[in-house]
């Protein structure tokens, strides 16, 4: 017979229930089987700058883009105005 409530996970169990339907506790375990989350409400806590090194090495910088160059500018000026030339005559 099953207890009203699981031990692992707290989900409510039917009396004659053989498997708990949230974690998969069951009596030949001794609804003793560890269960990793849930109805809880604890969460394991997560470190996003241990997990940023970790994944990508402790040499990551910030890549900071910059704007386009005058001389690119004046390439591009040049070209359309070399097109609108081109297209006119």
């Amino acid at each position: 017979m099953a207890p009203p409530v699981c031990p692992c996970c707290g989900c409510r169990l039917d009396p004659e229930a053989e498997v708990c339907p949230e974690c998969g506790a069951d009596e030949r375990t001794g609804w003793a089987q560890a269960w990793g989350g849930g109805e809880s409400g604890e969460e394991e806590p997560f470190d996003y700058e241990s997990f940023v090194r970790r994944e990508f090495g402790p040499g990551r910088r910030e890549v900071k883009p910059e704007g386009v160059s005058w001389f690119w500018w004046g390439v591009g000026v040049l070209l359309l105005g070399v097109l609108i030339l081109t297209w006119v005559w």
